[in-house]
């Protein structure tokens, strides 16, 4: 039996309001007091209030919703969350702050604001001109310094498929936004060069990393919400073309899609989630790489890229996803930050807490199951 619109209206309720209220301290109480980052223990992640990767997911969440409602429901604070944290102080720029800069150019097409307009030209103009690059050009993961909001963690010649949700379609938008050709082109060659190095052609999955100092995927483990970045973030990529992407590359993205949708739904699991190791059953099941990649799939049946049989896989997932939701808006089952491991160990062990990526998450799937209803 499907859900009705109702049921999902009411679970979106719960999760957004949760959302905005989502509070550090309050999550880090439960937290473990020992493991470090090793467990996935980054103060910065925890909230919606800071400006890191975790809160940028968060507010594209609210933003995909209204923009499905016709709404400016959460423009206020949408906007007062960027006006706080400006007046606070931004951290040092880097993949992951890049994040909310993906909801802040979309916000600047509503609202008539200099202040963040140049704030998104000149970090744009940032990540073509100073971000550290590896070899063969590709966008080097340099991440928030943990404990330090103004320093930075370089990783040095590696790549991970993170980059492409957290800064690549922001970059995009700024091209497209600003007829900026060499920016758009840019996003491309940053799409391609990942593919190359972390799409594992015999799997169909992605690898979470690659590293040119050791010609390696590191541990070579297929990361639930590593891959659940590609499967929804490619198709947002896409759309945001609007119909000019070149025909081959379209289809060289799209080809990879499919490949990697019909490894996801031999994996699923009979819960209608993923595994945080997808090909570890013995791995915990996790919430919001499930949540991103059935955003992904029902998208991809929408727009005609994947037939109907795709149908009750997504069903599957959505059910489950709403299964999560406690009374109170959290999203169970949701794995802290996770850096880059090499052993599945690593993954396994990341804890399980209360994220703004994860409520978010949860929102883009409701919001686009409500499109199938």
């Amino acid at each position: 039996m499907k859900l009705t619109e109702k049921e999902i209206r009411i679970k979106l309720d719960l999760v957004v309001n949760k959302l905005i209220n989502l509070d550090s301290p309050t999550v880090e109480e439960k937290l473990p007091k020992e493991g470090g980052e090793a467990i996935g223990l980054f103060p910065r992640d925890f909230g919606i209030q800071e400006w890191d990767w975790p809160q940028g997911v968060g507010l594209y969440g609210l933003l995909k919703l209204d923009k499905h409602d016709k709404s400016d429901k959460h423009l206020d604070f949408l906007t007062n969350w960027y006006k706080t944290n400006i007046e606070i102080g931004l951290p040092s720029k880097n993949i992951n702050t890049t994040a909310p800069l993906l909801t802040l150019v979309n916000l600047c097409d509503v609202i008539n604001n200099p202040e963040y307009e140049n704030l998104c030209l000149t970090w744009a103009d940032w990540l073509i001109n100073c971000l550290p690059r590896t070899k063969e050009g590709a966008f080097q993961h340099v991440t928030s310094a943990n404990g330090d909001r103004q320093a930075v963690r370089l990783n040095e010649s590696e790549m991970w498929i993170d980059t492409l949700f957290m800064t690549v379609l922001f970059l995009n938008k700024m091209g497209q936004k600003y007829n900026r050709k060499d920016w758009v082109d840019e996003s491309i060659n940053q799409m391609l060069v990942h593919i190359k190095y972390l799409y594992d052609k015999k799997s169909g999955l992605f690898y979470h990393g690659w590293s040119f100092n050791e010609n390696s995927n590191f541990g070579e483990v297929f990361w639930c919400r590593g891959n659940s970045w590609f499967t929804f973030g490619i198709l947002d990529y896409i759309e945001a073309f609007e119909g000019t992407m070149n025909p081959g590359i379209k289809k060289f993205l799209l080809d990879t899609f499919k490949a990697q949708v019909n490894t996801l739904v031999k994996y699923q699991a009979k819960s209608g989630l993923w595994h945080t190791v997808i090909d570890d059953v013995t791995s915990y099941e996790e919430v919001s790489g499930s949540a991103a990649i059935v955003t992904g799939i029902l998208t991809g049946i929408r727009l005609g890229i994947l037939d109907d049989s795709f149908k009750p896989y997504a069903e599957k997932t959505i059910k489950s996803l709403c299964n999560n939701i406690e009374k109170d808006g959290t999203v169970l089952k949701v794995s802290g930050g996770t850096g880059m491991g090499y052993n599945v160990d690593h993954y396994k062990n990341i804890i399980i807490a209360p994220m703004a990526y994860g409520q978010s998450l949860t929102i883009m799937a409701l919001v686009e199951a409500l499109k199938h209803l």
